[in-house]
């Protein structure tokens, strides 16, 4: 067999799982796009994927990861390699591992049309409403595969199903309708529904972790990330912050193209927004 799944994070855990229960073992695959942000038009055609591309370039500028790591991976070859796989495996199962969040299965919804000749043998572990045993044994529902324990992702194996035929009619119907929406921000709203939202959809979660204090804007984004209850990346946060800066709803001071540590934020203070008419 061989797995496939959404995050960096989400690798280790499997791996580790594969050490515990050798039925596990098989090549891990990860899909790196982040499907949950950003535009997904025309995704099929050279146009939409570099238009999606650029975009990805635009929101890694001036950040410690810069936009050279667009060119680092392409997920349109990752699922050449998984389907090469199960053509030369043809008793070979993929299971596709998803979290309860938008980012996992906006990625499933791009990725499982591809692999319809296959079905039957691919396979869907979704950990949607369902509680497993964190480190003190206390029951918790993970919001992605990463945060169980390798000793329960074994125990999950259990709920590996393969993707229905009805599925394969229906789902992809759904990235279609979220790839004409076209929205910059997808959330997941239970289940396997996705909303799309606008761009501007986390600049309330960021205008709480502000203060009339002057803070780092990387303590800025880490404290976003750790208190948000819908997660998104840093990267897209920073672009936020960007925007929000543009458009004077932000005090900033330092150098803004230089590593988030040089520059710090805070709010607006009720006199300057009440002169700017923000």
């Amino acid at each position: 067999m061989i797995h496939v799944v959404f995050q960096q994070a989400d690798v280790e855990v499997i791996k580790k799982a594969m050490e515990l229960e050798e039925s596990l073992s098989g090549d891990v695959f990860e899909i790196k796009d982040e499907w949950g942000v950003g535009p997904i038009a025309g995704l099929d055609t050279s146009e939409g994927w570099d238009t999606r591309q650029n975009w990805w370039r635009e929101q890694l500028t001036d950040t410690p990861y810069g936009p050279d790591v667009v060119g680092s991976f392409d997920d349109r070859e990752t699922v050449k390699s998984i389907k090469a796989w199960l053509s030369e495996n043809e008793k070979g199962e993929a299971w596709i591992w998803m979290g309860q969040n938008q980012h996992d299965v906006t990625g499933y919804y791009w990725l499982m049309p591809q692999l319809r000749e296959f079905q039957g043998r691919v396979m869907v572990l979704y950990l949607n409403n369902l509680p497993f045993l964190n480190e003190k044994g206390q029951l918790f529902y993970p919001w992605g595969v990463h945060d169980i324990l390798p000793k329960e992702a074994v125990k999950a194996k259990k709920l590996a199903r393969a993707i229905t035929l009805s599925e394969y009619e229906v789902d992809p119907d759904e990235w279609k309708k979220l790839s004409d929406e076209n929205a910059i921000v997808r959330i997941l709203e239970g289940g396997k529904k996705i909303v799309g939202k606008e761009a501007n959809f986390y600049d309330a979660e960021i205008l709480k972790n502000l203060t009339a204090d002057w803070q780092k804007a990387s303590r800025v984004i880490q404290n976003t990330l750790n208190r948000m209850k819908i997660k998104t990346g840093d990267v897209f946060l920073m672009g936020r912050v960007r925007q929000m800066i543009s458009e004077q709803r932000i005090d900033v001071t330092g150098d803004v193209t230089k590593s988030w540590k040089d520059f710090e934020l805070r709010l607006k203070t009720a006199q300057q927004m009440e002169i700017t008419g923000v």
